[in-house]
């Protein structure tokens, strides 16, 4: 029997359509076509790949913790804030560049945390001269901050020019809700212009010079050891902080107790570098108050995570 071998090398093929299968024609020249039926090729046509679902990106996720992380925050203060006396927290997180912000742009009466405005403002009236502040004024301005001492902020408030002038220079810090006081106590500020002040005492690109910034830091990071509560309690070992508190009783309040703390905790890694404000009154006593902010600014972190 004659085996059925194709060789196609210098030969054309036809192929046609017949009944169920393919015909292969060869067309060898001069040659009696010779058929042959094949069985059919069937040929699928391509399949597109299936598409891996893509998951959340790094940053979708990180989105989503935050948002847990604020929600979490917000029940534990709204929770506290039923059983004590009224308070704000505004948080900046330098790093991220993330906010938070509980009742943050409710005024509050500044107490000494005023003072930190005052040094500001002393610095930037220096460097508007072109020089470093006298020592004159560094003899008003290390026991204003390091010791809160309220003879010499009423020294130099007043040759800095008083309640217009810290004004001005407030607008130039970007406080759009402070209002001062001629009786520099009685200020009224927000949380969250406090932490804006805060972070124009570091700003590389803010008004204040390197010279002015380390200034403000050295006192702020060297205050005396009874008045380093309130933020500091949130610092953990060999971190860094900042801190300015105020306190005040007024017959006006019923002698009840304004409490208030502003500060930074940095590590020199750059690893934390955060802001924080913890506005209260209606405390009734320092004791009280003292314990209230520094129990809201340790919430700040707990659940915030920085």
């Amino acid at each position: 029997m004659a085996s059925n071998r194709f060789v196609i090398l210098g030969v054309a093929v036809a192929v046609v359509a017949g009944g169920g299968g393919l015909i292969v024609t060869r067309l060898d020249s001069g040659a009696k076509p010779a058929t042959t039926t094949v069985a059919a090729v069937v040929v699928a046509p391509a399949m597109a790949p299936i598409p891996t679902p893509a998951g959340p990106t790094a940053a979708e996720l990180a989105a989503a913790d935050r948002a847990k992380r604020v929600k979490r925050l917000d029940a534990a203060l709204k929770k506290l804030a039923g059983a004590t006396p009224d308070f704000s927290v505004s948080v900046l997180d330098r790093k991220t560049g993330q906010s938070y912000h509980y009742r943050g742009k409710v005024r509050f009466d500044t107490a000494s945390i005023v003072k930190v405005q005052i040094l500001t403002c002393m610095l930037l009236k220096a460097q508007d001269a072109g020089r470093g502040p006298t020592s004159a004024e560094m003899a008003l301005a290390k026991p204003m901050i390091r010791l809160s001492d309220n003879n010499a902020t009423t020294s130099l408030y007043n040759r800095l020019g008083g309640r217009t002038a810290v004004g001005r220079c407030n607008k130039r810090l970007g406080l759009t809700s402070t209002v001062m006081n001629s009786r520099w106590g009685l200020t009224r500020t927000t949380a969250a212009d406090q932490v804006r002040l805060l972070s124009e005492l570091v700003d590389t690109k803010g008004p204040l010079g390197a010279s002015s910034r380390k200034t403000a830091f050295t006192l702020m990071n060297t205050v005396d050891k009874a008045q380093d509560w309130g933020v500091p309690a949130v610092a953990r070992k060999g971190e860094n902080f900042t801190v300015k508190n105020g306190w005040d009783t007024r017959s006006a309040d019923g002698g009840l107790w304004a409490v208030n703390t502003i500060g930074r905790i940095t590590t020199k890694n750059g690893a934390v570098d955060v802001s924080v404000a913890v506005l209260s009154h209606n405390n009734r006593t320092m004791t009280a108050g003292v314990t209230l902010v520094e129990k809201i600014a340790k919430l700040t972190r707990t659940h915030l995570g920085y």
